[in-house]
C-alpha cells in the first residue's frame, strides 16, 4: 500500500472508498514525535473511529483530551471539534475508520503536495479541508 508522507504524519490507507463502494476508508496514521493536528476541525459527513497501535496519540475531542494507546479506541461522531497531537518523544500509531468511506485519499495527498512545496498557505490548507469535507474550526 502506498504511505502518503506529511512530514510529521504518515498515511497508510489499506482501504478506501474507491475499493470499498463508499463503505469506508480504512488507514493507519503514524504521528511523529510532536506531531499534530494545527487546525481543529470536524467532518460533515462521516464518523471516525481510532484504534491504537503503539505508542500515544492524544485527541482533543469536544474540549477534552483522550490519550490513545495500544488496543483502546475513540469515536468520534460526525459534527464533533477534534484535534490530534503526539506529545511523546516517540512515535504513535493508530488506525483509523472514516465511516461511511467519502474522504479517500485525494486529501492527504494534496495536503502532503502543499507541505512538500513549502507553502504551508494557510488559506490554501484551508481550501483544501473545506473541498474535502473537513470543517477548520478556530482553536
Amino acid at each position: 500500500m502506498q504511505t502518503i508522507d506529511m512530514r510529521s504524519l504518515e498515511v497508510r490507507f489499506l482501504e478506501d472508498k474507491d475499493g470499498t463502494g463508499g463503505s469506508l476508508d480504512f488507514f493507519e496514521l503514524t504521528l511523529r514525535r510532536d506531531a499534530r493536528m494545527p487546525v481543529p476541525h470536524y467532518h460533515k459527513s462521516w464518523d471516525e473511529t481510532v484504534y491504537g497501535l503503539n505508542g500515544v496519540s492524544t485527541w482533543r475531542v469536544d474540549g477534552k483530551n483522550v490519550d490513545v494507546a495500544p488496543g483502546q479506541s475513540l469515536f468520534i461522531k460526525r459534527g464533533v471539534v477534534h484535534g490530534f497531537a503526539n506529545n511523546t518523544p516517540s512515535a504513535a500509531t493508530c488506525l483509523c475508520i472514516l465511516t461511511p468511506g467519502v474522504l479517500g485519499r485525494s486529501y492527504f495527498e494534496e495536503m502532503a503536495a502543499l507541505l512538500a512545496s513549502g507553502a504551508a498557505d494557510p488559506a490554501k490548507m484551508k481550501e483544501i479541508m473545506l473541498r474535502h469535507g473537513l470543517v477548520p474550526v478556530a482553536p
